[in-house]
């Protein structure tokens, strides 16, 4: 593993009306899953047993490290009756150094994301595509099985698997549908069934179809974000989008809405990936009221997120959110303020972010990009309140170095 990029600490300030608060010293995250602290014991979100992939910790064993170096082992593939179009290289770059670079910025630096190509022409597999039988959603019986055994034995000649962590397949366009009707793209994560290749199982493996094009004619730009999106099932996280589209967290993150403008990871799944130092996160899980400094998640250092607990299973999270780094459509900057329940699959809405406005339409026309929640984060002077469990978070303002101070109360 490399060493990990160093990341500016600074200590959430906090005040609290029995006395002065501390949070936990920087503890180093390790290859998977969050910083450890005990503090922030009572604030981690349990998974529920029967979740295929859960937003509760820690994160399974059979995962890709999220931590120092990944080697991605990326094949570009074609077919007899949908042979390459172009170099297969062009395809590559499709999508490098643009995802090197996504994870780095999102990372803070923290994931070295290596893209590997030992084989650079177009790696030509034994059936037709129509043979595969290749649909939306296809379990990895049998089509998959079957394609990805012919993957490894087509590229085992030149390939050691047992140097890489996770697999990328960049499959030529042509083949199957455009991305406007349906998209095939999908992720075998944390499989342990899967073909094994060299000894050990294909288990952390992406598949990329078409061209991810949004009818806006931005292609070029955004095109390639799909990858990152896919690549993080191989870390462990879920679908944040459900059957109605990205309604319960709209573009606050790519594994919600991957098309159109470019956007970042909430910052819960910034601290369950190992991005982010204990020290930088708050646990608001007893009675009475405590404030926080957070500053914008895109920013190095500074904190960036406070969890308050519901029950083991949920908690609300409190991040603030402008526009930098790869957060580029923020039409209204503020505080977010969200839910993750562990109970919840993927796909089914393990996230609900609030709205601070309620059926304004929201504040952007971007192509793309889920209008109604673009302006849902809070402001200076507005609050959210859960009178159930009587919780309340009050933003409180925002100061001259562009920190937000939010304040919590438990009754």
């Amino acid at each position: 593993m490399a060493t990990l990029a160093v990341v500016t600490v600074l200590t959430l300030a906090i005040s609290t009306s029995a006395g002065t608060g501390h949070l936990p010293a920087p503890t180093t995250a390790g290859p998977i899953g969050v910083a450890r602290s005990s503090a922030l014991g009572p604030c981690t979100v349990h998974g529920g047993l029967d979740v295929q992939m859960t937003e509760g910790l820690p994160t399974p064993h059979g995962y890709a490290h999220s931590t120092g170096t990944l080697h991605a082992l990326t094949l570009m593939v074609d077919f007899s009756d949908a042979p390459g179009q172009g170099s297969a290289m062009d395809r590559f770059h499709e999508f490098f150094p643009q995802t090197q670079e996504w994870f780095r910025t999102a990372s803070y630096g923290r994931l070295d994301y290596r893209p590997e190509t030992p084989i650079t022409t177009w790696l030509r597999l034994p059936k037709p595509f129509k043979g595969y039988g290749i649909e939306r959603g296809a379990p990895f019986e049998p089509g998959y099985r079957k394609l990805v055994q012919d993957i490894v034995a087509a590229a085992d000649p030149m390939v050691d698997f047992r140097a890489y962590d996770i697999l990328n397949v960049l499959v030529t366009p042509n083949a199957g549908p455009s991305a406007l009707d349906t998209v095939l793209s999908v992720t075998f994560a944390g499989n342990g069934d899967a073909p094994v290749a060299d000894g050990v199982p294909v288990s952390n493996a992406s598949f990329i179809y078409s061209r991810q094009d949004d009818g806006s004619g931005s292609y070029d730009h955004t095109g390639y974000r799909v990858l990152p999106h896919e690549n993080s099932h191989t870390f462990g996280l879920p679908d944040l989008y459900t059957q109605e589209g990205g309604g319960a967290v709209g573009h606050w993150d790519i594994m919600s809405e991957d098309w159109g403008a470019n956007n970042d990871l909430l910052a819960w799944h910034k601290w369950k990936l190992g991005w982010l130092d204990a020290s930088q996160v708050g646990c608001a899980a007893t009675r009475g009221s405590v404030e926080y400094a957070l500053t914008p998640l895109y920013k190095p250092g500074g904190g960036k997120l406070v969890l308050v607990p519901v029950n083991a299973q949920s908690s609300y999270a409190v991040e603030v959110r402008e526009q930098g780094g790869n957060d580029e459509e923020v039409c209204r900057p503020g505080v977010l303020i969200y839910k993750v329940d562990g109970t919840i699959d993927t796909g089914r809405g393990p996230v609900t972010v609030y709205d601070s406005h309620r059926g304004s339409g929201g504040c952007t026309r971007s192509p793309n990009v889920h209008s109604e929640l673009s302006d849902a984060p809070f402001s200076p002077g507005e609050s959210f309140k859960d009178p159930r469990h009587g919780i309340t978070v009050e933003v409180i303002g925002k100061d001259e170095g562009g920190s937000y101070r939010v304040r919590v109360t438990r009754r």
